[in-house]
C-alpha cells in the first residue's frame, strides 16, 4: 500500500475539499480507488501508486480552485478528474474567476469547462461565432449571458433571439391562440434563459421598449440588424437558404452567435442542414469563429454525458 501526503494551509480548505458529508472525497475515492483521510494539517492518500499519483494531482488542482474562490460541485470535480486522466490538470485554474454576468437572483454565470471558456472568448473577439456541440454544453445559455453583458455595457442597443420553428419529429397539429402564442412553444428555451438573466419583470420592460426581441427565423427576412446582438438557436434545423438569409441580416455594430447540434437535425424529407453547410463554407473567413463542444463540456446531469457517449459509439460503428 502506497501513501502520499498533502499539506493543508487552512482548515477551511479541507472543509471545502471534503464537502458536505464528505461527498466530494467519496467521489474522488471511488473514481481513483484510493483512501483519502484528513489528519491535523494534512491529507493522506493511500492505495496503488499510480492511482495515488492521479488522486493527488486531482486534489491539488481542486485546492487551487478553492484558493481562487471557486466552490466545488460534482460537475467541476468530475471535469477535473477527466483532465487529470488526460494530463491536463494545470488548465483547471484557467476556469476560476471568469464571471460573464450576474443573473437576476445574484448568481454569477461562469464558463465551467475549457470548451465553454473558448466559446465565450470567441464571442468576445469575433463578429460571428458558430458554436456546435451536443445538448447540455451551455451553447444557448452562455450566448444569452454574453448578449445580456454586451447590452448592459451599452455595446449593443438590442438583443434579438431567433430559432427555426421546426417540430422535433412529432406533429403538434394546430396550436391555439394568435401568431405569437403559436410560436412561443418553439422559443421557450430562449425565454427561459432571458428570464434567468434579467428576471421576468425587467425582461417584459425591455420587450415593450423594443430592446429585446424573441421571434421565429421567418421574421428576420428583409431586415438589416444594426447595433444588435443576434442569436440563432437550433441552427441545425435551418435550410441552406434560411442560413444564408440569416447571415446577410448582419448590420454595423452587431454580433451574431449561431448555435446547434448536428446530431439532432429535425428537417423533413432529408433536407440538408444549413448549419453543416455554413461550417464548411465560412471556415476560412476572418472574424468568424467556429467552436466545437464535446461530451466533456456537458454540464447537465452526469447521465447526459454517458448518453451522448453511448450514441457516439453507435454512430462510429455505423
Amino acid at each position: 500500500m502506497f501513501e502520499q501526503r498533502i499539506n493543508i494551509e487552512r482548515m477551511d480548505q479541507a472543509a471545502a475539499l471534503f464537502g458536505s458529508m464528505d461527498e466530494n472525497v467519496r467521489l474522488l475515492s471511488a473514481e481513483f480507488q484510493v483512501s483519502i483521510v484528513a489528519r491535523d494539517a494534512e491529507i493522506k492518500v493511500s492505495g496503488e501508486p499510480e492511482n495515488v499519483a492521479l488522486a493527488v494531482r486531482a486534489i491539488e488542482s481542486l485546492l487551487g480552485l478553492i484558493n481562487r474562490g471557486e466552490g466545488l460541485t460534482e460537475q467541476n470535480i468530475r471535469y477535473c478528474i477527466s483532465l487529470v486522466r488526460e494530463g491536463g490538470e494545470e488548465k483547471i485554474t484557467a476556469l476560476a474567476g471568469d464571471c460573464i454576468c450576474i443573473t437576476s437572483k445574484g448568481k454569477p454565470v461562469k464558463p465551467k469547462t475549457l470548451g465553454q471558456k473558448r466559446y465565450c472568448t470567441a464571442i468576445r473577439e469575433h463578429t460571428i461565432t458558430i458554436g456546435v456541440g451536443p445538448a447540455g454544453t451551455g451553447k444557448t445559455y452562455l450566448a444569452v449571458a454574453m448578449a445580456v453583458t454586451a447590452f448592459r455595457a451599452q455595446e449593443v442597443n438590442r438583443i434579438i433571439l431567433t430559432r427555426p420553428a421546426v417540430e422535433a419529429g412529432e406533429k403538434l397539429g394546430f396550436l391555439p391562440g394568435d401568431l405569437q402564442q403559436k410560436v412561443d412553444p418553439y422559443l421557450r428555451p430562449l425565454y427561459d434563459a432571458l428570464f434567468d438573466m434579467l428576471g421576468a419583470e425587467t425582461y417584459q420592460k425591455y420587450v415593450e421598449r423594443g430592446n429585446i426581441e424573441v421571434a421565429p427565423l421567418a421574421y428576420m427576412r428583409g431586415r438589416t440588424l444594426d447595433d444588435s446582438f443576434i442569436i440563432l438557436d437550433e441552427a441545425q434545423n435551418t435550410t441552406q437558404e434560411q442560413m444564408k438569409m440569416f447571415l446577410t441580416r448582419l448590420g454595423f455594430g452587431s454580433k451574431m452567435v449561431i448555435t446547434g447540434d448536428v446530431t439532432q437535425i429535425d428537417l423533413p424529407d432529408g433536407r440538408k442542414s444549413g448549419l453543416k453547410e455554413v461550417m464548411r463554407i465560412l471556415r476560412d473567413i476572418d472574424d468568424i469563429a467556429q467552436v466545437r463542444f464535446d461530451g466533456r463540456d456537458v454540464v447537465r446531469h452526469r447521465l447526459v454525458q454517458d448518453i451522448i457517449k453511448a450514441y457516439e459509439k453507435v454512430e462510429e460503428r455505423r
